[in-house]
């Protein structure tokens, strides 16, 4: 039939297939597509990276304001 493998570069998703799916509601399409995106930036290792995410999570704390009553 003349199927054969092809030859995918390294770093190029937009070879590869992509997963098919039925959104109900654009809600559901919305919230997905931000799972996915969270996950492929912050989780998933990059090879050309050295096997890090693209980017790095963030946490953002707030330090305790001080009594000032006992100042004045």
């Amino acid at each position: 039939m003349g199927a054969r493998t092809l030859y995918i570069e390294p770093g190029s998703p937009w070879e590869k297939g992509l997963d098919r799916e039925i959104f109900y509601i654009l809600r559901e399409a919305q919230i997905l597509t931000e799972q996915y995106k969270q996950t492929y930036n912050h989780i998933g290792p990059h090879s050309s990276l050295g096997n890090r995410p693209l980017a790095h999570q963030v946490v953002l704390t707030v330090e305790p304001v001080p009594d000032l009553a006992g100042l004045t």
